[in-house]
């Protein structure tokens, strides 16, 4: 069997696209359907359904596709232990973050390990979704809730909390505010509900109540810099908003607390370059764990 032919097919069963899979790969769109067509042929069987809109595995396909991943983690395990003898760490890891977390902390710590491995490329992903590691959307994924399905190895990162802010601007403009009830008529800096993809992003409907008016934006970095220029009150986390002098906590009767976990798969989780990153996360995580709750 084709071992190319092997990994074309995993790049596309895990895209669930053609195009999308060629474009990872860099081949020519007419050349991974070709080889997929060659690898059915001479299997004798039918592995994708083609659709305008993509493609979805078959029951030979779902079969071949965790025969070939098992057969990919025993070459990157293999690949890992000879590259082992050598001192450098090589080879493309994807993180999967929140995009609190990601933008406002693992940006730099990551930018400082990929700078003293010149052979290692790290790839962040700051965006507010989950992540598959069994599909290889990610080598290594922080989630806000604990997974509990899957093959997975899992610890704690940390907790941290999220607290109200408004600008010194914004307050100055617009009047102070000293308890929930001067909340009300307020513009409510909130990520947007249909985009909400964890449990632990539920604190919003606390204040909701309080603050008919809404201003939702997709990501934290958006909602962060909304707050910053004061345009409304915001839930922040506080390991970020602290850094800005412009912003004031209010109402310290209400903190929400929710916690980061790292994750990584099993088949992966020996290789060398994804316990070098691992190993990292968690040490700086805990280093500057102080700075992510208020107390």
């Amino acid at each position: 069997m084709d071992w190319e032919r092997i990994r074309i097919f995993l790049e596309v069963a895990r895209a669930g696209q053609i195009l999308k899979a060629s474009k990872s790969l860099r081949l020519n769109h007419a050349t991974v359907a070709r080889q997929l067509t060659a690898l059915e042929r001479g299997l004798n069987a039918k592995l994708l359904e083609r659709h305008t809109s993509g493609c979805s595995l078959t029951p030979a396909g779902e079969a071949l596709l965790a025969a070939a991943e098992r057969a990919e983690s025993e070459f990157l395990k293999v690949g890992s232990s000879i590259s082992g003898a050598t001192a450098a760490v090589s080879g493309t890891v994807r993180v999967g973050a929140p995009d609190g977390l990601g933008n406002y902390f693992l940006a730099d710590q990551l930018g400082a390990l990929a700078a003293q491995h010149p052979g290692l490329v790290i790839q962040l992903v700051p965006l507010p979704r989950t992540f598959s590691l069994s599909r290889r959307e990610a080598d290594i994924a922080i989630t806000l809730d604990r997974p509990k399905q899957g093959r997975l190895i899992l610890s704690k990162l940390t907790d941290y909390t999220l607290s109200v802010y408004a600008a010194e601007s914004y307050l100055t403009r617009e009047g102070p505010i000293t308890s929930q009830a001067e909340l009300a008529g307020r513009l409510f800096v909130a990520h947007v509900e249909d985009f909400a993809y964890s449990r632990a992003l539920d604190y919003a409907a606390v204040l909701g109540r309080l603050m008919s008016r809404r201003y939702e934006c997709g990501s934290v970095v958006a909602q962060m810099e909304a707050v910053r220029a004061g345009h409304g009150v915001g839930i922040l986390h506080d390991y970020v908003a602290r850094r800005h002098s412009g912003l004031r906590c209010l109402l310290p009767d209400v903190r929400f607390v929710r916690s980061y976990w790292i994750t990584s798969h099993p088949d992966t989780h020996e290789t060398r370059r994804v316990q070098e990153v691992h190993r990292f996360i968690s040490a700086a995580v805990k280093a500057a764990r102080s700075s992510f709750e208020l107390k």
